[in-house]
């Protein structure tokens, strides 16, 4: 705050950094603002869930019942969450929270898998974490985005969707099913993801986040 009030009063521009913003404090003491917007987020994301699941899955399945393992290319609608709250809070523990707890919204509203969501959410929230922890929470770009999106798939299907869904596939339709999931991954949830944090900070929803500043900065810098 000094240095951009010293910046202010000499007249001279703030300097915008390009590298992401970290959170303040340590990186493991989730604040009251941080647990607050996560599960926020999470049961907004467990509604709309939902609602995918009792309107638009079954459209969606009808259109590949000819060749049932491009259906998976509907797969990065569940993933979301893990991206988004990840990106958000930036902080261990953020995207598998969200993803958890969207999968609980999902199980109480009613869904057509049953408890299963949950191991779901554990596996799709973990991929995410992964590639978060692989870049020491200090990396929330496109590129972290579309790589936690494509092993949160990965981890989804080869943990549990090729042996709970669809154990009878051959190999070659296995390789299929899985090649679709990672490219929904890395799309819909990865860019998808990204873009819906870009797009809520743009509004000022997320002015107390790392995120939020950046984009305040970057409004400064132009």
């Amino acid at each position: 705050m000094a240095t951009q009030e010293t910046q202010k009063s000499s007249g001279t521009p703030p300097t915008v950094s390009r590298n992401p913003l970290l959170v303040s404090g340590r990186l493991r003491s989730w604040r009251g603002v941080d647990l607050i917007s996560a599960a926020m987020l999470a049961v907004a994301f467990g509604v709309a869930f939902w609602s995918f699941d009792t309107f638009v899955y079954p459209a969606v399945a009808a259109v590949f019942v000819g060749f049932p393992p491009a259906g998976e290319l509907a797969l990065g609608v569940w993933l979301v969450p893990a991206i988004v709250g990840g990106l958000v809070v930036r902080r261990p523990g953020a995207a598998l929270f969200t993803e958890l707890v969207a999968a609980n919204i999902e199980l109480i509203l009613g869904n057509g898998w049953g408890a299963g969501v949950l191991l779901s959410g554990l596996l799709q929230g973990l991929g995410v974490e992964l590639v978060l922890a692989l870049f020491r929470w200090r990396r929330f770009g496109l590129v972290v985005a579309v790589l936690g999106g494509m092993l949160s798939a990965i981890l989804e299907i080869t943990c549990y969707e090729w042996w709970a869904y669809v154990p009878g596939y051959s190999v070659a339709w296995r390789l299929v099913y899985l090649g679709c999931g990672v490219v929904s991954g890395g799309l819909i949830a990865g860019v998808g993801g990204w873009a819906l944090v870009r797009a809520l900070a743009r509004t000022g929803a997320l002015n107390a986040f790392p995120v939020g500043q950046e984009i305040r900065e970057s409004r400064r810098s132009r």
